[in-house]
């Protein structure tokens, strides 16, 4: 598809957004916006075995994500989203690094309900912030199974009750694996399967 690769070549070399100029930014919404009129699921609420399962964001404009890599000493790695659909959970992990040996990860438990065809609500339950070698992190998937099991962690582990730590957002294309969504802070997401 002419409208994904080109999508997928303006994104590249811009480190998730982090290194794109003013104009790759225009030309990357552009390419988005293209993509999005062509979305070949258009109830992607319904297409649960598409949505369900690990994505990595490849870029995005959120200034919360973003934002991570202006701390000093301190880089964004990989940012993965898991989602898992029948339970109506996902999983925000972000890998940190800099400082050897001091590689962390921050990472979000959220719960979803589905609003309408393409939205859903979002309630953030549970952040988390912790080094790498202290919670024995090896993958996204590994560290998922050890929250779940209520595994007590040597990091920072906390629950959201602040009804201020809501949102939606639109799954705005969907295929088998790409995934471009839009917040309710006007932030772009765009992401491939792993």
């Amino acid at each position: 598809m002419i409208g994904k690769a080109a999508l997928l070549e303006a994104i590249a070399g811009t480190n998730r957004g982090i290194l794109a100029s003013e104009s790759e930014k225009q030309a990357i919404l552009a390419a988005i916006a293209q993509l999005e009129d062509r979305n070949p699921t258009p109830r992607p609420l319904e297409a649960i075995h598409l949505l369900d399962g690990d994505w990595r964001l490849i870029y995005t404009t959120s200034r919360g994500i973003l934002g991570i890599d202006q701390f000093p000493l301190l880089k964004l790695g990989q940012v993965y989203q898991c989602i898992h659909a029948p339970e109506a959970k996902l999983y925000n992990i972000a890998e940190v690094s800099g400082v050897p040996f001091l590689e962390g990860i921050v990472a979000v438990v959220a719960r979803f309900r589905r609003m309408t065809d393409r939205r859903v609500d979002v309630k953030f339950e549970r952040s988390f912030i912790g080094l790498q070698r202290l919670i024995d992190y090896q993958s996204p998937s590994y560290f998922i199974q050890q929250l779940e099991s209520e595994k007590k962690f040597a990091a920072i582990d906390f629950q959201i009750k602040d009804r201020d730590q809501q949102g939606w957002l639109d799954v705005t294309y969907l295929d088998e694996d790409l995934r471009i969504g839009r917040g309710n802070e006007g932030s772009v997401f765009v992401l491939t399967k792993n």
